[in-house]
């Protein structure tokens, strides 16, 4: 409460006066007061506490006496707030008094700004403190001894003045009394120390507690590296076999690789001299060729001298055999025309016959036109006696079009009610898909409830099987039945109701409820929720105040309006979560909710993510605040319109009676199809008949006329086969005068063919008569041919030896370089030929000394150059090791001396020896870490 300067309220309290306590307990909010103690103070004691606009108080002024060590007093007299003062004014952070985290919260409602101050005692003047607090933008304005500061700076004098705020030892509020019962025993000791201790007591003692654990690390430390030491020199002992082994394994290796090089030398040396003898052996045969050549000279000339003779004569029986097939091929063509003049002769013949063939035909059908023009009289004259069929005919026309015209309506009225059909599935199709859409939103529900507590939805499915057994409404589970408007507005709603109350079944009877869980939980020893529903309808309740009365703080809806769910489950959660009262707001509500929570009937709202709840204390009317963030939807945001739901079912029971409609009065259109179509078929067939019988008389008339036309034709078609006998004989006698201009032609080819032939048989004698000398030379020159043949074989040979053997030394000296890393023109090096010079020359030793030096090498198995890699590694890390053992050694030495320096700095007048009164010093050396 304010109040003037001349209604304040002052308490004088002498020193020693029994009432000093008790007036200081009876401060309160609102009240003015003065308390002092007068007496001997040490350094950094409070001398004075004044406080304007500062929590509970107006302005009050208080003078501790010398020993202050408790505050204590009645709810509500203002204790708290002498302690906030204490700790806000000497530079202390909010923090330590577990309250408002902003300053501007400890300045007195309704004000702008507050103000303390603190006296300090200190020899040779008093410190002033002055602490100005503004609301507005939690701001302070310090001063120290009347001049404008920085907090930094009363830190510093708060600082060397020793008080500390911090610490629990030395200042304790209330709220903070659960932490300082929890704190540890080495906590303790060091909150002690630096209450009552030295300045550098602390210090010392954790300078204490590095060194011992840096001793002990280096401990630790050394004791690792002596026994990797250890370690690594017993592998490396183990190893040291291993080591030698490889080595000598590898000298076996060396002598291999040698061999193998030198290998390829000795085979391209082996070849190089097979080379020389295969070219001495080919140049002796080239020789003894060239004198058997000289030898059958002779011969091969004479035998070519009778060869320059038969080609003369050989060229003329050439040219008789040519002209020879050239009259042969005459006799042929003239033979071929004789044939073709023959079967001419033949072909006139045929034709006349078949023109006597034709006329025979010709004759036969002329007849036969007669007697089928007799028949067709004879029946035209016996139709001619029957009655006119026209009228008959136009009456089954007539019926035949209104038939038509039924069917034509007929299948009009069909079409309709088949695009209507059409129609009615398309409708529904839409419909089932709909729905479809909607259970599975449904089925999403129920698989999450599912996952999140099974019993309630064992006890789901069981409910849905047996809902006859239950006389009043019964109502699945909250989540399944509420149906939020719009998806975001479910994260308000699922935060608002319990998730034991999401799952819970709804019952609108109380026995009904009985039922089933003596059914589900008794029987099924399922662990499921279920609520009555309030007999009053709760859901029709009125919010306290209009929303419209709101809008001016962002709010825009009452949580009841965000949502859809039955009545009975409405009246539940009207009754039990007040949401027709429960307002819901956006951010112009978080920017005003300085104002928002001074409303009256406010309880519980919401902004745009978080949920504000407002409680009011008896005693100050003060207003606390608690809020929480607003998680996000899990199990609300799938939504399904149950009216909508509940409409779209209808309308697909409607489409199906249509459906089963259209389908009768299809039916019923089929079966007068059918009849119609039985009817229309009866009268077309005695359309048909009559028809028939009306064009029958037509129809001979006609077919008379058409054979009549047909006869006259054939009658001025007769064939004159005298005249055609006559020609015949004319054509004939024509060919046959052909036929002898042939023959004669014909003789005079075979008369030259057998000339020629004579002349080619003289010639033929002559050639023969050549030849058998010729045969006779060749002969006396076969033996040598023979030889001369042999020669020539083993000359090439010979020479394909050679081309092998030159390639295969190509090769091989090319491999024998590659195998010693020489380059072309190269001479092998002088350390490979001293080294080859002292191993075997030939090959079959080479082979059997490396099969010697392999056998050794395969001796040593399970070897590889890790071994001696770290065989080295270890024994250098043995030596790296030595050295830090070493190095670490001496720094322990350090350490342990630095650690008895500062127990002897401690103990002959350091910090240490002023507390031996208050810490025992054993104790503490045991605490130090």
């Amino acid at each position: 409460m304010n109040t003037s300067a001349k209604k304040r309220r002052q308490n004088h309290v002498k020193p020693g006066s029994k009432t000093s306590k008790s007036a200081a307990s009876m401060l309160s909010g609102g009240q003015t007061a003065e308390i002092g103690v007068e007496g001997s103070f040490v350094e950094g004691s409070i001398l004075r506490i004044s406080m304007k606009n500062f929590l509970t108080y107006d302005y009050s002024v208080l003078y501790p006496g010398p020993n202050l060590n408790m505050i204590v007093g009645a709810n509500g007299t203002g204790k708290s707030s002498i302690v906030c003062a204490i700790c806000l004014g000497l530079a202390g952070k909010t923090s330590i008094l577990g309250r408002g985290d902003k300053v501007g919260l400890y300045v007195k409602r309704g004000c702008n700004k507050g103000f303390i101050e603190i006296e300090l005692f200190k020899p040779g003047g008093n410190v002033v403190i002055n602490r100005e607090i503004h609301v507005e933008n939690n701001q302070s304005l310090w001063m120290l001894n009347g001049r404008h500061c920085n907090q930094k700076s009363v830190e510093e004098e708060v600082k060397a003045l020793r008080i500390q705020v911090g610490n629990l030892c030395q200042f304790l509020p209330q709220e903070k009394v659960g932490e300082f019962a929890k704190m540890s025993k080495i906590e303790l000791l060091e909150a002690t120390e630096k209450s009552v201790g030295p300045p550098k007591m602390h210090e010392y003692h954790c300078e204490l507690k590095n060194y011992h654990n840096k001793e002990r690390e280096l401990e630790n430390v050394l004791k690792e590296k002596a026994s990797f030491l250890e370690k690594a020199k017993q592998r490396n002992e183990r190893n040291k076999h291993d080591v030698n082994r490889y080595y000598e394994k590898k000298r076996h290796l060396d002598v291999i690789e040698l061999l193998e090089k030198k290998k390829p030398w000795v085979e391209y040396e082996t070849t190089r001299k097979e080379f020389e003898g295969a070219k001495k052996e080919r140049d002796n045969a080239k020789k003894q060729l060239t004198a058997l050549k000289q030898a059958q000279a002779p011969m091969l000339a004479k035998i070519q001298l009778i060869d320059n003779q038969l080609k003369p004569t050989e060229a003329q029986i050439k040219s008789k055999t040519v002209h020879i097939k050239e009259a042969s091929l005459k006799c042929k063509q003239k033979q071929e025309q004789l044939e073709r003049k023959h079967k001419e002769v033949a072909d006139i013949k045929q034709t006349q016959r078949l023109k006597q063939m034709e006329e025979e035909d010709h004759q036969k059908r002329i007849s036969n036109t007669r007697r089928t023009i007799d028949d067709l009289k004879a029946e035209l004259a016996k139709v001619a006696d029957q009655p006119d069929m026209t009228p008959r005919i136009n009456a089954v026309n007539v019926e035949l079009r209104n038939i038509r015209e039924e069917r034509a309506k007929t299948e009009g009225e069909k079409a309709d009610l088949r695009r209507e059909k059409d129609n009615l599935y398309a409708e529904s199709t839409l419909l089932v898909r709909k729905l479809s859409d909607m259970n599975n939103m449904m089925n999403a529900k129920e698989e999450k409830l599912q996952r999140r507590h099974r019993d309630t939805h064992t006890a789901l499915q069981w409910l849905r099987h047996n809902r006859h057994l239950f006389a009043g409404n019964v109502h699945e589970p909250m989540m399944l039945v509420i149906n939020v408007r719009d998806h975001r507005f479910a994260k308000f709603v699922e935060n608002h109701i319990s998730f034991h109350d999401l799952r819970a079944f709804v019952f609108q009877r109380k026995d009904d409820m009985e039922k089933f869980m003596t059914e589900v939980r008794d029987k099924m020893n399922l662990k499921v929720n279920s609520i009555s529903a309030p007999e009053d309808l709760c859901f029709r309740r009125p919010p306290s105040r209009n929303i419209e009365s709101l809008r001016r703080f962002g709010f825009f809806t009452y949580l009841r309006e965000m949502f859809d769910a039955p009545d009975e489950v409405m009246s539940y959660l009207c009754h039990q979560y007040k949401v027709h009262d429960v307002p819901v707001g956006n951010d112009q509500t978080k920017a005003m909710m300085k104002t928002v929570i001074e409303e009256p009937y406010l309880r519980v709202f919401y902004t745009t993510d978080e949920r504000y709840t407002l409680k009011r204390s008896h005693y100050s009317n003060k207003i606390s605040t608690s809020n929480s963030a607003v998680h996000p939807s899990q199990y609300l945001t799938i939504t399904v319109d149950a009216e909508a739901k509940r409409q779209l079912e209808q309308q697909m029971k409607t489409c199906e009676v249509k459906l089963r409609d259209i389908d009768e009065r299809i039916k019923v259109l089929q079966a007068e199809a059918a009849t119609l179509d039985r009817r229309d078929n009866e009268l077309l067939a005695e359309k048909k008949h009559l028809s028939e019988v009306k064009g029958k008389k037509r129809q001979l008339e006609q077919k008379i006329s058409t054979k009549q036309d047909s006869l006259g034709q054939m009658e001025h078609g007769v064939i004159d086969l005298q005249k055609i006998e006559e020609e015949t004989k004319e054509k004939i006698a024509g060919v046959n005068s052909q036929k002898v201009s042939i023959v004669g032609a014909f003789m005079v080819n075979m008369k030259l063919r057998s000339t020629l032939s004579m002349e080619k048989v003289f010639l033929a004698l002559e050639t023969v008569g050549l030849m058998a000398e010729k045969a006779k030379l060749e002969n006396d020159c076969r033996d040598g041919t023979s030889e001369l043949k042999n020669i020539v074989e083993i000359c090439s040979r010979l020479e394909q030896r050679k081309v092998q053997l030159t390639a295969q030394c190509k090769g091989l000296l090319k491999r024998a370089m590659t195998i010693c890393k020489m380059k072309p023109e190269e001479s092998l090096p002088e350390d490979l030929r001293n080294a080859f010079s002292k191993l075997p020359d030939t090959l079959d030793e080479i082979d059997a000394t490396l099969n010697e030096e392999r056998a050794r090498a395969e001796c040593f198995t399970g070897l590889s150059e890790n071994v001696v890699d770290e065989y080295n590694k270890r024994e250098q890390e043995a030596k790296h090791l030595e050295k830090e053992l070493e190095d670490q050694s001496t720094a322990l030495g350090a350490y342990r001396q630095n650690i008895s320096e500062v127990w002897r700095m401690a103990l002959r007048g350091g910090p240490l020896a002023h507390v031996n009164h208050v810490v025992n010093l054993s104790w503490m050396t045991g605490h130090l870490t």
